[in-house]
């Protein structure tokens, strides 16, 4: 769980979002389920982690066109 977590918050750093709003665009997570996951307190099934994984694969962080 603690990749996964670790997964989640670097892809929300490189798209400058927070990881809630990453859970909410990719499984329409509530807003409080990544507080949940984050506290040991629930943990997502492995359909819910295969979305959150293609999600970010398709959705790639952009690179400045500097």
């Amino acid at each position: 769980m603690e990749e996964l977590i670790a997964y989640v918050e670097a892809y929300a750093a490189s798209v400058n979002r927070k990881p809630q709003w990453v859970l909410r665009e990719a499984i329409g997570a509530g807003w409080k389920e990544w507080e949940s996951w984050r506290a040991g307190e629930s943990s997502p099934t492995m359909i819910r982690v295969d979305r959150l994984k293609a999600y970010i694969a398709a959705n790639p962080p952009r690179e400045d066109a500097a």
